[in-house]
């Protein structure tokens, strides 16, 4: 038993610590490539382009705050959301444990990013013609894949739980 729960929990350690690797990767060499270009602003595909803004608000740049109190305010929600999100992976098992150790890998890193740099590197930059969609990262895509995950979940996985009692 005890063999078995260290086993899981290498396991989940192992994938958090990938995907942190991961992002932290992708944005040292964005970040590095800004710094001896003064700017980033590849174009990859008609349909890709790396392209480095700062996200000073929450997901995907949404409610950017320039005041620093409102930052710390909102990071510190941010810190207290992705232990809520640990202390789920360890209630759950199976799928949704997963995808939770997939939010909780790109939260923690994209937690770090704001609290040593101040602000979230994002430089993933999808488009269709002019329509762009919200500028990203590695650790919003393994944030994003938990989410849908999660909701697949409820929706489908969920079919027996879900009974109403009148």
């Amino acid at each position: 038993m005890l063999k078995n729960n260290l086993k899981k929990n290498l396991l989940n350690s192992t994938i958090i610590l990938i995907i942190f690797f991961l992002d932290r990767v992708s944005k040292n060499y964005i970040l590095k490539i800004a710094e001896l270009e003064n700017t980033v602003d590849i174009y990859l595909t008609p349909y890709l382009n790396f392209y480095l803004i700062w996200n000073k608000g929450i997901a995907f740049g949404i409610l950017p705050f320039n005041e620093s109190f409102m930052y710390n305010v909102i990071s510190f929600i941010i810190a207290i959301i992705t232990l809520v999100i640990l202390f789920m992976i360890i209630k759950n098992n199976g799928f949704r444990k997963y995808a939770l150790i997939s939010i909780f890998s790109g939260a923690i890193s994209n937690l770090y990013d704001r609290i040593y740099y101040s602000g979230v590197p994002d430089f993933i930059d999808f488009h269709i013609d002019n329509f762009h969609w919200f500028i990203f990262n590695v650790a919003d895509i393994f944030i994003t894949f938990g989410v849908i995950c999660l909701i697949y979940a409820e929706i489908f996985l969920n079919k027996g739980n879900n009974k109403r009692h009148v």
